[in-house]
């Protein structure tokens, strides 16, 4: 394995205008403020302007209450930015509409308590109309892909934390969106789950040739499975720097043993930790 270093040790990249390929989804000036209870407007988001690829995993960290759930919502439509456009395709995203195309994964479970797993997987096709027998097709190829095909009749309450997030990217998978948003699929599960979740996801990620976007906490997390890593500030949430970590695309979790990973971490320890003082002393020069 092949893996690119960087010329200086915990130094973080400016975002590449040049040879990421088509554009896949673009905020520009997004911006989000929230009406005060007891009058005035807490500024939260932006100004965020970022770029996704085509086909790249991206992954936003940054510290706690710095709008990255606010940013993902309104990536997806189901939030409007106060200012600010977001275009998908070449399209721009209207409130409260989800693109066909975009599938979100929560962090919350998600699943039906009372439909089976291969029900829960096929709830949105039967929504869409989608024919019984191709939509039957489909759900079992993504159970097969999740690895969930032997727990089909099974219900949530059955299953680990871990195999209900399964279910519920299963359950997004199965529209074949070309861009699908994760809000921290994976917070509530323990270290040896996330790691091996992870590696399910890159599996996904290549099969599809989906664009991939992670909003996560966890630093190796998103060191091990992007190909670029965008750093929040504090509130209002900008994106501070982007870092991209050369990682080949067929890759896993070994490549957290490599001088690099360690790199990637420690640079994006560097500016999180600064920004995430700020967030717990606002009144704190770092």
């Amino acid at each position: 394995m092949r893996l690119v270093h960087p010329r200086q040790h915990h130094q973080l990249q400016p975002q590449a205008e040049a040879g990421g390929g088509a554009v896949h989804l673009s905020a520009e000036g997004v911006t989000r403020r929230f009406a005060k209870s007891g009058g005035g407007e807490l500024h939260a988001l932006g100004p965020v302007d970022l770029k996704l690829w085509r086909g790249e995993f991206f992954s936003i960290i940054g510290p706690s209450g710095c709008g990255k759930s606010s940013l993902l919502d309104i990536l997806a439509g189901l939030a409007a930015p106060s200012a600010g456009t977001i275009r998908f395709e070449g399209e721009t995203v209207a409130s409260g509409v989800t693109p066909d195309g975009i599938g979100m994964v929560f962090q919350e479970d998600a699943s039906f308590p009372w439909l089976s797993v291969a029900d829960n997987v096929g709830f949105g096709l039967k929504r869409a109309g989608v024919p019984a027998a191709e939509a039957r097709a489909r759900v079992a190829h993504a159970l097969a892909v999740m690895g969930l095909t032997d727990f089909a009749s099974a219900y949530p309450a059955q299953l680990s934390g871990g195999m209900r997030q399964r279910v519920c990217i299963a359950r997004t998978l199965v529209t074949r969106p070309r861009l699908i948003l994760l809000d921290e699929p994976f917070g509530a599960l323990d270290a040896q789950t996330r790691l091996i979740m992870g590696e399910q996801l890159l599996d996904l990620w290549r099969e599809t040739g989906a664009t991939v976007l992670l909003v996560t906490h966890a630093l190796d997390e998103a060191a091990m499975l992007s190909d670029r890593i965008g750093v929040m500030s504090a509130r209002p949430g900008r994106i501070l720097q982007v870092v991209p970590t050369g990682w080949p695309r067929e890759r896993d979790s070994a490549v957290a043993s490599s001088p690099r990973f360690g790199e990637i971490t420690a640079a994006l320890w560097n500016v999180l930790r600064e920004e995430s003082l700020k967030a717990l002393c606002p009144t704190s020069k770092g």
